[in-house]
């Protein structure tokens, strides 16, 4: 975290407020939890805090999107494919530029919402509690992400699965044929999948950070934070996947309306292809996400570490002029 977080005053202590479980009970007086909050900071301070939560998210969101978007056609292509369908393996970057354009503001919304919830919530939560925090900030951050993250899944997949050529024919078609709430089809499978996945992924990332950093004594580094990312963003993956395919045959139905519902998409898909229909695309999604977790948290700690040490030499430089008066 940058200084802007809630931080312990201990000389020794190497847990920011947003690393906060039960084992610091041990390590830390229990005052220095709350011994900075809102009320006592600048005004700006908040605002900064989700200033440079948006730039980091943005950044990390864009870098991963660019480096994984094959994978993810690929992944998407094979949940699309019904009975024995083949697989083509051309286009694969069909989508990015327009998939960019939601990427960008959908990852900044989401870290910018996530790290304030994040700190409100660990400074009112009680120390053993905290993977609760980090759920529920999660999903909060899920929620407001999701009114740019759904427009930008149904086009980019309904170009990923070769039904429009571009980002702007694809946005004008779908409003023309289907209206507005077009851009929203799938809106509650796709809760369904990414309010779970980012809960989850969130909170084993930071309580695997939490336990890493207690056991290590030290703050943790790039490959480090890299790592941790990987094994959650995988895990996580494995554990949602069927509900990213009941959320892919229904964002990508159009208006052809094959299934009236998410329980009856369910209901449909194991009737004519049987269970294992709903683990089709583990493999790339797997792959795809724990590269993915390890890029985004790799790229996401970085960016905020770089911006926590340029707000810190304003103030440095101001310590040292006044010292120089005295």
């Amino acid at each position: 975290m940058g200084p802007l977080t809630l931080s312990f005053h201990s000389q020794n202590s190497l847990l920011s407020s947003s690393d906060v479980s039960s084992d610091t009970l041990q390590l830390l007086p229990k005052k220095s939890f709350a011994s900075v909050s809102i009320g006592d900071e600048k005004p700006f301070d908040f605002i900064r805090t989700v200033f440079e939560g948006f730039i980091a998210g943005g950044t990390a969101g864009v870098v991963v999107e660019t480096a994984l978007y094959p994978i993810d056609t690929i992944k998407t292509r094979l949940q699309a494919a019904r009975g024995g369908g083949k697989i083509v393996l051309q286009g694969l970057y069909s989508g990015l530029a327009g998939n960019l354009v939601g990427v960008l503001p959908a990852s900044a919304l989401f870290v910018g919402v996530y790290e304030p919830a994040k700190q409100k919530l660990l400074k009112i939560i009680p120390y053993n509690l905290s993977a609760v925090a980090h759920l529920t900030a999660g999903a909060i951050g899920g929620i407001a992400a999701s009114l740019v993250r759904v427009p930008t899944e149904v086009v980019k997949q309904r170009m990923q699965t070769r039904q429009f050529a571009s980002a702007p024919d694809a946005l004008r078609l779908i409003v023309a044929k289907e209206g507005f709430k077009g851009l929203y089809a799938g809106y509650g499978s796709f809760l369904l999948r990414d309010l779970p996945f980012d809960a989850i992924q969130f909170c084993i990332y930071e309580q695997l950070r939490i336990g890493y950093k207690l056991a290590a004594r030290r703050d943790l580094n790039d490959p480090e934070n890299a790592a941790i990312g990987a094994f959650a963003g995988a895990l996580t993956g494995a554990i949602t996947t069927p509900l990213d395919v009941i959320k892919t045959r229904l964002m990508i139905q159009g208006s052809a309306n094959q299934y009236k519902g998410i329980v009856d998409c369910v209901q449909t898909i194991l009737r004519e292809e049987g269970p294992p229909a709903l683990l089709k695309g583990i493999g790339p999604r797997v792959l795809w996400i724990g590269i993915g977790g390890s890029i985004f948290f790799g790229v996401l700690e970085r960016t905020k570490k770089v911006l926590a040490e340029r707000n810190l030499q304003p103030s440095n430089h101001q310590s040292s002029e006044s010292r120089k008066q005295h």
